[in-house]
């Protein structure tokens, strides 16, 4: 039987009902007396790094996951992470980031229900995260909810309150669960070397959503303030007259200062390229801008994040390694090229 370590961080999947609300109060060894079935399944153990509502996660909570497996990790054939849903997507890429390489499973998930209501999806998604960490072709970080397997960087939280409240976005499911069974669409692929650890995050990252009529003057005081501004733009990816001038008046400054500004969507599928129009195709061709084509917003954050983290960085060494695919995280870099 595989030996696999459980990790618990908090979230709706470990709440208890208080007269303010839902709020973290089970322990992980409580969560995992609702699923006696996995001694069927594994041989399992638990640790607890915090017990928070998953709003409260910060790049800190991240660092003690890291350190919680990275000191385990040879101690156990794999680990699954319960953790809450608001910020999982954002966990579950910045992991991919952390601990890359990795020929053991590190599975994410939680609930839209307490373990302990009379009607959850919990147990469900505990259950199956257990059946596919134990699985041998199992590997890397991923989320396990709903039946499905996401990447740990493709997936995004689509819907509040349904049970299927994840989605992988501009990347299939490698896998769903069916009558505690594995069925994979997409055969693993073995890593070479060894599993690697990262323990750093610059946490200076600021999103910038484009709304029409947006005034001059806004990217200029975020970036006062931040290191690395991500641009969610319209469409395929442009910036509006007030903003290009303002990019082109002072981005020479903010070069000079290491500060980044990267480009993406606001929609969810499909990517952007910004050389498609002319409100985008000369601003980054002027500025060799980073672009995040078919990335989701919570790995362009977190890769951003990891990256930035890393010593010595050029701005050159930070373009090569932010196209550089991480757990599937990139598919069309190569728009980069385009003139």
């Amino acid at each position: 039987m595989k030996k696999i370590l459980m990790i618990g961080t908090g979230g709706t999947i470990a709440s208890r009902q208080t007269e303010n609300g839902l709020a973290p109060g089970l322990t992980p060894q409580d969560i995992l007396s609702y699923i006696p079935q996995v001694e069927q399944v594994c041989e399992v153990e638990t640790f607890q790094v915090c017990n928070i509502d998953s709003t409260n996660v910060t790049p800190e909570h991240w660092k003690l996951i890291v350190e919680a497996v990275e000191e385990r990790y040879d101690s156990y054939d794999g680990f699954v992470i319960c953790h809450g849903t608001d910020t999982l997507a954002y966990t579950a890429a910045a992991l991919s980031y952390m601990i890359q390489n990795s020929p053991k499973p590190i599975v994410i998930t939680g609930a839209q229900k307490p373990i302990n209501m009379d009607v959850t999806d919990a147990k469900t998604n505990l259950l199956d995260s257990f059946i596919y960490a134990a699985d041998d072709n199992s590997e890397d970080v991923s989320i396990v909810f709903d039946g499905k397997v996401i990447l740990g960087t493709r997936a995004k939280k689509e819907r509040a309150k349904s049970y299927n409240a994840f989605s992988s976005i501009n990347f299939p499911y490698p896998a769903v669960i069916q009558d505690e069974q594995v069925i994979r669409y997409i055969p693993p692929v073995r890593h070479q070397g060894e599993v690697r650890f990262y323990h750093e995050m610059k946490d200076s990252v600021y999103v910038l959503k484009l709304v029409p009529g947006m005034r001059n003057g806004v990217l200029t005081q975020i970036l006062d303030f931040y290191d690395c501004v991500v641009i969610e733009s319209f469409g395929v990816g442009g910036l509006p007259d007030s903003i290009t001038k303002e990019v082109y008046e002072g981005m020479k400054k903010w070069k000079e200062e290491g500060k980044l500004i990267v480009m993406t969507t606001q929609v969810v599928s499909e990517g952007s390229n910004m050389t498609v129009y002319e409100v985008g195709k000369k601003v980054k061709q002027d500025f060799d801008l980073l672009e995040a084509y078919d990335m989701t917003l919570e790995a362009t954050i977190t890769k951003l994040m990891w990256l930035m983290a890393q010593p010595s960085n050029s701005y050159e060494e930070i373009k090569n390694r932010f196209y550089t695919m991480i757990n599937h995280d990139i598919l069309f870099a190569g728009f980069r090229e385009e003139k």
